[in-house]
């Protein structure tokens, strides 16, 4: 029998190439070998949320691109966190054995406080505990994660062990699948590429807003006119062409550093490469727009089967628990 995979993602809407090459990718890879739960974690992004208006938009989007991505709900469980209610119960169950410390010290939360001092929520606190939840809800075995998430996993199998230690063997505990992605840094060539920097590609971006959003991308500062060489070991829109044209990276360096291609023209047919490489992404996108209703009943399937599943672990922890 296939071991259970449990992902998780906050519900960021449109996903962009980052979001594509660290997360996507890797769903649709997991299908295939494993019994995949993919989630989306609403209840998670309400730790750092300043309003909800746009959540139940955000949550269509990202599900509409993961299924136009190739992210199939006939071999994975598609769901939103907060339509399983047993959520909330395990959440509260597993907070009773955590103890406060084992919170305070994830790097995560220390971060979080230096970054939002006046919104130290107990939801911010608690996020190890509800992640834990997520996890050990489903029975999940394996969680893939990058070696920066690593802490996070560790504090959930403290937490599993402790509970196991304490009422029984009621949860596997969860075990650690690194994944390997490169590091997609944004259009500024400074940070991660990420929406709340402005600086990303969105996967269903058209061929006009793609070569809009590369054209501003950041390049060699020293290159100011055409011919001036370039360094691109130093140049975002190289580091893109190394994913998006790879067998055309050697030639671009060295047109690149001998001043036979410009920044413009460079810009130009990384923006092509995109928007070719995504064609059969919108393609698909767009047809399944056409059917709103199909988002919203994949994710309603994806609740009743994560139910069937949720209800048995609650009824098994409250027997270990006593509670009934």
């Amino acid at each position: 029998m296939a071991k259970r995979v449990f992902s998780g993602a906050r519900p960021t809407g449109r996903q962009h190439i980052g979001n594509y090459f660290g997360h996507i990718m890797n769903l649709i890879a997991l299908q295939e070998e494993y019994d995949c739960f993919d989630c989306v974690v609403d209840l998670h992004a309400l730790t750092t949320l300043e309003s909800t208006v746009t959540l139940q938009q955000d949550i269509s989007d990202m599900v509409l691109d993961w299924l136009a991505a190739g992210v199939d709900p006939e071999k994975s469980v598609i769901l939103v966190q907060s339509h399983v209610p047993e959520i909330t119960e395990l959440h509260l169950l597993l907070s009773m054995v955590t103890p406060l410390s084992w919170l305070l010290r994830v790097p995560t939360f220390k971060e979080k406080v230096k970054m939002n001092p006046q919104n130290v929520n107990y939801g911010l606190v608690g996020y190890p505990v509800l992640m834990t939840a997520d996890i050990v809800l489903y029975k999940g075995e394996v969680v893939p994660v990058g070696e920066d998430q690593l802490p996070h996993l560790e504090t959930a199998r403290e937490i599993v062990r402790r509970f196991n230690s304490t009422f029984g063997d009621v949860f596997p505990e969860p075990q650690a699948k690194l994944t390997e992605f490169p590091m997609i840094v944004g259009l500024d060539g400074r940070q991660k590429m990420s929406k709340s920097a402005d600086n990303h590609i969105e996967i269903a971006s058209s061929p006009d807003e793609i070569r809009k959003r590369v054209s501003s991308a950041f390049t060699d500062p020293q290159r100011v006119r055409k011919s001036d060489p370039g360094r691109p070991e130093i140049c975002n829109v190289y580091s893109l062409r190394r994913i998006f044209t790879p067998d055309k990276v050697e030639e671009v360096a060295a047109a690149c550093r001998s001043a036979e291609i410009g920044c413009v023209q460079c810009k130009k047919e990384l923006a092509e490469a995109i928007a070719d490489y995504f064609g059969p992404f919108r393609e698909r996108r767009e047809q399944l727009a056409q059917r709103p209703e199909y988002v919203r009943e994949v994710i309603e399937d994806g609740a009743r089967r994560a139910s069937v599943a949720a209800r048995a672990t609650i009824e098994e922890v409250k027997t270990a628990m006593h509670l009934k």
